[in-house]
């Protein structure tokens, strides 16, 4: 059950539900994930600076159980979405930020229980 949530400056228009169904496909891929599992929330419009400048850029945060917990995968994983970005969006290697957070089944509530149950 993976959350992407990318932040950036870029306007609302850059965002349309074809990018969000994408970006969705594209760390579903990524993750080895189905797309059924994902959440995915983009914040546009924001305030940001990226090693100080202003200019249009993105940060995404993947977090994930199971999947984002060793650099091994976080550096494939960061290849393919670091493409799709540049692609999308037209960014340079320069102007994207991706963290990666490892998850724990018991850290995400789903149903009225949490994951460890399900």
């Amino acid at each position: 059950m993976p959350f992407i949530e990318l932040e950036s400056n870029f306007p609302d228009s850059k965002f349309s539900e074809d990018f969000l169904k994408k970006l969705c496909a594209t760390a579903a891929a990524a993750l080895g994930k189905p797309q059924e599992r994902m959440n995915v929330v983009v914040r546009p419009g924001l305030p940001m600076l990226i090693a100080g400048s202003c200019s249009p850029c993105v940060m995404l945060s993947v977090s994930a159980i199971a999947v984002t917990d060793t650099a091994e995968k976080n550096k494939q994983h960061s290849a393919k979405l670091f493409e799709f970005l540049k692609e999308e969006l037209g960014l340079g290697e320069d102007r994207i930020v991706i963290r990666f957070y490892p998850l724990e089944p018991w850290q995400v509530g789903k149903k009225g229980t949490v994951m460890s149950f399900l």
